[in-house]
């Protein structure tokens, strides 16, 4: 009973707990506000170069750097924060920075991407295939990130934990997708990464809303003598509803996902034994776009694609659009002016 007791009192916030918070969080506030503000656009001027410097070069690690120092996750905790303690103008003023840092994230992939001679997107770029076409496991994923990232927030014992959620949250590298996507003309992809990014955005503010509440913030806050409003159930009411909204479009992108994923393994078996008949292999089949993509690989001569139309439509894949992409073995030696 006692050991009970004891672990309870370990788990209860003290006022120092809502100081290092608001501190952490509340990038706005306190007298080291103009540190921490410049701080955070340093960051993220940063990490939009990094991000965007990983997407162009199709590099996951570089990728991941950039998630690393992309700040972004602090006013978003942060607006989850305030709201907590129902201060509208802290509400406002984060929200305010987590668009203005976007904003600036978009803008200036845009302007690296003016530097970028081939078209940017998903039918050319791994990175940006896999973030223009979010699924409701994103927002399952999102949700869980959102947890642990508050879950560190509130316990300092565990702040270790708080590489690893910027890793496994997706911020400021769609965003920069979105930018480097409007440059390549692809406005379609653009608004595919801008909803992975607003999924990412509502899921950590509802679920570090929630635990902050469960944490007891609010309560602790109270009675160190900080100023809090009045809570009311409409505030939560509309971060739970954006989270059920987002449902509809994301389980539209699931729906494709998944008849993709349907046409591409009706269609392999179909490419291989095509393929194989003529001596080459087939080294991808996918679907993006709503077109089929087949890669094959091989020798010269140029292997022949007639009949693979047909064989596609008795495999019932007449309505597909289908792309063969031949890849030669061998090299060519040209020579330069002597």
């Amino acid at each position: 009973m006692t050991g009970n007791a004891g672990a309870t009192a370990r788990r209860r916030l003290e006022p120092s707990d809502i100081e290092r918070l608001t501190a952490r969080l509340l990038v706005t506030e306190g007298d080291d506000r103009g540190r921490k503000l410049s701080a955070f656009w340093v960051l993220i001027i940063l990490s939009t170069v990094i991000a965007s410097a990983g997407v162009m070069a199709d590099s996951t690690a570089t990728v991941i750097g950039a998630m690393i120092v992309a700040p972004l996750m602090t006013p978003i905790l942060g607006t989850a924060l305030s709201v907590v303690m129902a201060r509208r103008r802290l509400i406002l003023v984060n929200l305010g920075m987590v668009v203005a840092g976007a904003l600036c994230v978009v803008v200036i992939a845009y302007l690296l991407g003016l530097t970028n001679q081939m078209l940017l997107v998903a039918d050319t770029n791994a990175q940006i295939a896999a973030r223009v076409t979010p699924r409701l496991i994103d927002l399952v994923a999102a949700l869980a990130t959102g947890v642990v990232g508050a879950f560190a927030m509130v316990r300092s014992d565990i702040s270790d934990a708080l590489p690893g959620v910027a890793i496994a949250i997706s911020l400021v590298p769609p965003l920069a997708v979105v930018g480097l996507t409007l440059e390549s003309g692809a406005p379609e992809q653009a608004v595919g990464a801008l909803l992975l990014f607003g999924t990412n955005v509502t899921a950590i503010i509802a679920t570090g809303t929630i635990v902050f509440l469960a944490y007891g913030v609010r309560t602790t806050a109270h009675d160190a003598g900080i100023p809090l409003g009045k809570l009311r159930a409409s505030t939560v009411a509309v971060v739970i509803g954006a989270l059920i909204a987002l449902c509809i479009p994301l389980g539209v992108g699931s729906a494709v996902v998944i008849r993709q994923e349907l046409i591409a393994s009706r269609a392999a078996p179909v490419a291989r034994e095509w393929a194989e008949a003529q001596g080459w292999q087939i080294q991808d089949v996918s679907v993006r776009q709503g077109v089929l993509r087949i890669v094959a690989l091989g020798p010269p001569p140029t292997i022949q694609e007639s009949g693979l139309r047909d064989r596609l439509d008795q495999a019932g894949l007449g309505s597909v659009d289908a792309t063969v992409t031949l890849v030669l073995g061998g090299s060519v030696t040209l020579e330069g002016e002597r």
